[in-house]
């Protein structure tokens, strides 16, 4: 990770190494927070948020499923983001807010806790790698199965959901793999570890539906739109895992993974064994939205505030 000079952090802006919590932190011991990955382009026009409103509204109603009250309403929180970035001086970063149940009570509940926020912002390239995006990387299906319906809920993006992806992305890691692929407690295609999932086969791009355990995220949803624009016809529905091994191309998406390309599953090359022309195609709108060569008709690009 690269360090950048301050972090949003008890209400101020403070040196990088000053963003510290005391060892009996509630969230340290139970699992007790939620955040965001926000990222910021470099576009001609400025540096630019993708989606920010819609990640802090998902921030908030994370929060709001496990009855952690914040300390304040999300268009300070928006004034925060922008003042990260611009004190960093940040053309493009990968920001990560966080909200906490603090030191207290060392309880299960943690409702006299207090909530504590911080917000980071630093550069941060393709998560999967550089490669990912054009050559593709190997993926296999975990032997780890995402979490069932009403044990932990999986459309708040909690920190304790994430003991799942660890264990999904260290056995795929163990098996020479970049990342896992979990299925859902039907057997069911979900997500990867921090990535949403989509399969094409003979010119329809398929992908879970929120049932299958996923995190809702915003650039699956971005991609949905683009491959509509595009012509594609997109069905959310469940998935087998033998879909995989027929697939003509299968993706991953998310705020640090972006789009990038799957080329094997468990061994078996996908398609022509790299990246495909669907997946290329929506890349090519997806980063369009930063250069101006796809239109951003939707709104997702906000100018950070100097």
């Amino acid at each position: 990770m690269e360090e950048t000079q301050f972090i949003w952090h008890g209400g101020k802006l403070i040196p990088w190494k000053e963003a510290t919590v005391h060892v009996m932190t509630h969230a340290l011991h139970y699992g007790s927070s939620v955040f965001e990955g926000i990222r910021v382009y470099d576009t001609p026009n400025g540096p630019a948020y993708l989606c920010l409103e819609r990640h802090l509204k998902r921030f908030y109603d994370s929060a709001r499923i496990y009855r952690m009250t914040m300390p304040f309403e999300q268009d300070e929180l928006t004034r925060i983001c922008h003042q990260v970035i611009t004190a960093n001086g940040l053309k493009s970063a990968y920001v990560r807010p966080l909200a906490f149940r603090g030191y207290g009570p060392i309880t299960v509940y943690g409702n006299s806790d207090p909530v504590e926020v911080t917000v980071a912002a630093f550069p941060w390239g393709a998560y999967l790698g550089e490669d990912a995006l054009e050559s593709g990387v190997d993926v296999g299906v975990s032997s780890w199965t995402r979490v069932a319906p009403n044990t932990l809920p999986t459309m708040a993006k909690a920190g304790g959901n994430y003991l799942s992806s660890q264990l999904i992305t260290m056995e795929a890691h163990r098996h020479g793999y970049t990342e896992g692929i979990g299925l859902d407690a039907s057997g069911h295609l979900s997500e990867g570890a921090g990535e949403n999932i989509f399969v094409v086969r003979d010119g329809v791009l398929y992908t879970p539906p929120i049932t299958a355990a996923i995190l809702p995220g915003i650039t699956r949803s971005i991609t949905i739109d683009l491959a509509q624009r595009l012509g594609y016809e997109v069905r959310e529905e469940s998935l087998p895992r033998e879909l995989l091994y027929v697939a003509d191309e299968v993706f991953m998406t998310g705020t640090a993974t972006e789009i990038a390309a799957i080329r094997s599953v468990d061994g078996l090359a996908v398609g022509c064994g790299k990246r495909g022309p669907v997946t290329e195609k929506l890349q090519k709108a997806f980063f369009g939205l930063f250069d101006g060569s796809t239109e951003d008709s939707q709104g997702w690009l906000e100018l950070v505030e100097s």
